[in-house]
């Protein structure tokens, strides 16, 4: 249920800003990077997975069978999906890892996507290369979905992120929002900054120096007037915010252990890192956690991960939904 709104509310809210906008991606078949989704494709794909959250829209994806391609490890994302698929009366195909699969022979990753499309009706794919989700998309018929390509996107993550900020702050507009942790490697950090430049958020980027939001995504945000402060500091920022998104170091993103041992610890989230939060302020992890947040946070009332993992049902369902009646 939403907490902070009633149905009303969050029609008026999505129709005003449709009719204000112009869609990115008027015939949405691939769901590949956050920057082909416009503002008017988050706010329906929100509505959609309200409603299937709340029974009013129930998809029946009856016959139909998604292919779940995992070159990487994955936990949230392929239980996720495999459980989105199958309460909409779906079927799936699962991929965890290419060992024993016929890539390990030397076979092309052209040639596996294109085999796995005569049997499936779609492809979600976790790939470790960059790009791997759009090439797949660009020589398929049938809907890709990237679960995360390398350290470049993961849209679906973004677009459950969205649904979680709109959840609890009845907006996605106007909001002060903190990005904490490894912001060079992380992709999830990456797809949500891009998909929220668009509701006028002010930003504020804390990681160790050299895991410093990348370039290219500060330059996209300056030249959509997007406000954002990078800092060292959390505690004087903390009584602003309206989110805080922590993000892992990513251990298996070093190739240096000793590079990871230098910066694991440099943020670790406590309840008295938090003592002078707003009402409404929530924290977020895309998860998994090591040690950035402290377990006696978790029973906090803005401790909202674990219900962030839950919205990410709903969402996939609405993405799988849509892309599939595109």
């Amino acid at each position: 249920m939403i907490e902070t709104h009633g149905r009303a509310s969050i029609t008026i809210y999505i129709w005003n800003i449709v009719i204000n906008t112009m869609n990115k991606n008027k015939n949405m078949k691939h769901l590949v990077s956050m920057r082909n989704v416009g503002k008017q494709d988050i706010l329906k794909l929100i509505e959609l997975a309200e409603k299937i959250e709340t029974g009013e829209l129930k998809p029946d994806l009856q016959g139909k069978l998604g292919a779940l391609l995992f070159f990487e490890p994955s936990t949230r994302t392929f239980f996720s999906f495999d459980t989105a698929i199958k309460r909409m009366n779906g079927q799936s195909l699962t991929m965890s890892g290419s060992g024993s699969t016929s890539v390990k022979k030397g076979e092309t990753l052209a040639d596996t996507l294109m085999t796995i499309s005569q049997y499936a009706d779609f492809i979600v794919m976790r790939h470790k290369i960059e790009g791997a989700a759009k090439f797949a998309s660009e020589i398929l018929d049938i809907p890709v979905i990237n679960a995360g390509d390398g350290t470049n996107q993961h849209p679906t993550q973004a677009m459950l992120d969205l649904y979680s900020i709109y959840k609890t702050q009845g907006t996605l507009e106007n909001l002060h929002i903190a990005m904490i942790g490894d912001l060079r490697l992380g992709r999830t950090v990456h797809s949500l900054a891009q998909a929220l430049s668009d509701f006028n958020p002010t930003f504020y980027f804390a990681s160790p120096r050299h895991l410093q939001m990348p370039k290219y995504i500060k330059d996209e945000l300056r030249n959509k007037g997007v406000k954002f402060e990078e800092v060292e500091d959390i505690k004087p920022i903390i009584p602003q915010l309206d989110i805080m998104y922590v993000t892992r170091i990513q251990k298996e993103r070093f190739a240096v252990p000793e590079d990871y041992e230098k910066v694991k610890d440099a943020y670790i989230i406590t309840p008295q890192v938090l003592e002078e939060v707003k009402e409404n302020f929530k924290l977020m992890h895309p998860l998994p956690r090591v040690n950035e947040i402290t377990t006696d946070v978790d029973d906090k009332p803005y401790a909202y991960y674990f219900p962030q993992a839950r919205n990410g049902v709903y969402m996939r369902q609405a993405i799988i939904h849509t892309l599939l009646n595109a």
